[in-house]
């Protein structure tokens, strides 16, 4: 049966999709409490969070910590796995694999996100090939932690829109560590058929996140999460089904509450 995951983050992300921002421990409790069965974290800078206290709080609430977020990394301090820049590479690298040891620690996914950078008018040849080398080095770098590419809807980046897209990157760096990130609200916009779209990644479908197509809580938009959810068990899918939404409707618990009873009472009705 598919799980449920509530996206949380460090006190330091901005980013405006995620149900509970600010302090872990609180938003672990919450999750924990409204009946989520894990965590997935978002942060900037591994090193200034207390792992070992978020390792005893997930034992203690019995709440795994199923991936970690690297989205802040791009969004906060500039850094990308394809800049121009080698000495940003290079230093974008390094942050990456912080967040690669921490997620290692728990067993958890680390997110190919926006960290992977923008086009910005370069050829798709030459930020491809600056990817690849980025993704290589990671892996080579790492022992058995896996990473998940999440395509991102146009407005937000010009670089890997569509699964299709991410399947050809993958099939490049051709390694099992790697896999997709599908999300509800960017493949809302990109994908021409959904279901099918899902159908296509198979078995390299590694996580999945939702939010509904105004971004708010699941249940509060058009999007038809039965169809999707049906396709994921057609296709074998037993990951998390991770929350991150915008702290809508009725801010951040609120959004929280809604979206697990939305998504509880499809789970359960598959």
């Amino acid at each position: 049966m598919l799980k449920l995951s509530l996206v949380i983050s460090t006190s330091d992300a901005a980013f405006d999709a995620l149900a509970f921002k600010g302090d872990l421990k609180k938003g672990m409790e919450l999750a924990k409490r409204i009946g989520y069965q894990a965590v997935e974290i978002a942060v900037r800078d591994p090193s200034v969070v207390d792992w070992n206290e978020v390792a005893r709080l997930s034992k203690e609430l019995s709440l795994p910590i199923c991936a970690i977020g690297t989205g802040q990394a791009f969004l906060a301090d500039g850094l990308s796995l394809t800049h121009p820049d080698e000495k940003i590479r290079k230093k974008s690298i390094e942050r990456v694999k912080k967040h690669a040891e921490v997620a290692e620690s728990f067993g958890a996914f680390v997110i190919i996100g926006l960290v992977r950078g923008k086009r910005e008018g370069r050829p798709y040849r030459e930020v491809e090939k600056l990817f690849l080398e980025s993704m290589n080095s990671l892996l080579s770098d790492t022992k058995e932690v896996r990473f998940v590419i999440e395509p991102l809807n146009r407005y937000e980046s010009d670089f890997i829109n569509t699964v299709e897209e991410a399947l050809r990157v993958i099939e490049k760096i051709n390694s099992d560590r790697v896999g997709i990130l599908a999300d509800t609200f960017h493949m809302n916009i990109e994908e021409v058929n959904i279901s099918e779209s899902l159908k296509v990644a198979g078995k390299k479908l590694y996580h999945f996140h939702v939010a509904d197509s105004n971004r708010w809580a699941p249940g509060c938009g058009h999007f038809d999460f039965e169809s999707t959810f049906k396709t994921l068990k057609e296709i074998g899918y037993d990951g998390y089904i991770s929350v991150e939404c915008l702290p809508l409707p009725g801010g951040m618990e609120k959004a929280a509450e809604v979206a697990f009873r939305t998504l509880k009472e499809l789970i359960v009705n598959l």
